[in-house]
Order: structure tokens, then C-alpha cells, then sequence
């Protein structure tokens, strides 16, 4: 019984850590900005300057646009395209990212 116990409870307190955005919401976002440099699913940037962002983990996707957002990393371009982004909006378009199926390896 101490074991169930210990087991809700733990399950309880970590539940917002795995909360993710909403990847329909994120998809339109994608669409409305990032798609004219990443392509529209994330696997097909303009130049090869541009990182494809399909298949992404979520939290490197939320970490690197909260980076770009506050200036610890640099890139004028995304600090522009991520200054005006919500933490909500973050968090959807990285939840659209990193569903999708990339295509720069195959699984065997």
C-alpha cells in the first residue's frame, strides 16, 4: 500500500513537468511564421543555413527559443522571429516540431 501511495504522489507532484504545448496550435503558428525559412513541416529549410527542425526534442526546441527570445543565444534573425512569441506559443510550436517524423535519418 506504501508503494502505490509513493507512487500516485510522485506521479502527481511530476505531472507539469511533462506538460507539452498543443501541436495543432503550434502547427499554425509554424505556418504563419517559421515556415518561410524551415519549410512547412520542418524538414525542408530555404538554405542549408536554416536547421531542419522536425523531430527536435521538445525541451531543446522550448530552451533554444527562450534563448533566442532573451539574447543568451545569438541570432538576429530568430531573436526577432522569437521576441514577440508567448511562453504558450513556445511551447505549442515546439510541440508541432517535435512530432513530426524528420527526415534526416531513418530508423532500422
Amino acid at each position: 500500500m506504501k508503494k502505490i501511495i509513493a507512487i500516485v504522489a510522485c506521479s502527481l507532484i511530476a505531472s507539469p513537468a511533462f506538460a507539452r504545448g498543443d501541436a495543432a496550435a503550434g502547427e499554425a503558428k509554424a505556418k504563419s511564421v517559421c515556415a518561410t525559412c524551415h519549410g512547412p513541416d520542418g524538414n525542408a529549410p530555404t538554405t542549408p543555413e536554416f536547421p531542419r527542425l522536425a523531430g527536435q526534442y521538445y525541451d531543446y526546441l522550448v530552451r533554444a527559443l527562450n534563448e533566442y527570445k532573451s539574447g543568451a543565444r545569438k541570432n538576429a534573425v530568430m531573436a526577432g522571429q522569437a521576441q514577440p512569441l508567448t511562453a504558450k506559443e513556445i511551447e505549442d510550436l515546439a510541440a508541432f516540431y517535435a512530432a513530426q517524423k524528420s527526415s534526416l535519418y531513418t530508423k532500422r
